[in-house]
């Protein structure tokens, strides 16, 4: 069994892995999610807008095909749905709920998503999330989140039979916008192993998160924060 990388590629990947199982397709949350990585170091202001923006002025400032290159295709979204889950191995972010373990937890209701894959195969999707908020709700809304993820490197989710041994370790984040966050996720389940970098950087009532192969999420981070900013 082998799980494509973008079933791990959303904030909600957690919600999505336990949900999706073996499934060889992708899943993108519908709902407002909570993100998964280190916890943040910030640096002067970058702001990108002074009020939050709309999910339809969020939805143009995605990264598109032509910023990826030839080869890359966009994956419809499907609705995710939230089953119960349970944490193991955590007690802090079991004492947050398991909305917390599925994405839930967080209210960011401007958002906007996409999921990409290349012809080349599963090793090479990544995935792209905007949301919007004050910039105060954004690194609060987050912060308590993270503050669970890297108390617990290891630990486990249950959903039915399914059970995904997690992993998270922290990696250096890009000197871009006002907060940042970087991190490796590590999961395994039915005997495979994949690792996914995850990026969330917060530029002023934006925030920016690309995960996929760690090699592509080095390489269109940039970008995707200068399309976050400008467009």
């Amino acid at each position: 069994m082998r799980l494509p990388t973008t079933t791990v590629l959303s904030l909600s990947a957690l919600a999505t892995l336990v949900l999706t199982g073996c499934s060889t397709g992708s899943t993108t949350s519908a709902e407002p999610a909570s993100p998964t990585t280190a916890a943040p170091r910030k640096v002067g202001s970058n702001t990108a807008a002074s009020a939050p923006l709309s999910s339809a002025a969020l939805s143009q400032r995605l990264l598109d095909e032509s910023d990826l290159g030839e080869g890359y295709s966009r994956k419809p979204q499907r609705p995710t749905t939230h089953d119960d889950v349970t944490v193991i191995g955590c007690p802090a972010l079991a004492k947050l709920g398991s909305s917390a373990a599925t994405g839930t937890g967080l209210s960011f209701p401007r958002q906007a998503k996409a999921s990409f894959t290349y012809a080349g195969g599963s090793d090479s999707e990544v995935s792209e999330e905007l949301y919007s908020d004050t910039a105060t709700k954004l690194s609060q809304g987050i912060g308590e989140i993270f503050d669970a993820m890297t108390a617990c490197p290891t630990y486990q989710l249950v959903s039915g039979n399914i059970v995904i041994d997690m992993g998270t370790k922290q990696t250096a984040a890009p000197d871009l916008g006002d907060e940042q966050w970087s991190q490796l996720l590590t999961y395994a389940v039915g005997g495979q192993r994949s690792v996914v970098k995850q990026t969330a950087i917060r530029t002023g009532t934006i925030l920016v998160v690309l995960s996929g192969a760690p090699a592509l999420v080095d390489a269109h981070l940039a970008d995707a924060i200068q399309a976050a900013q400008a467009r």
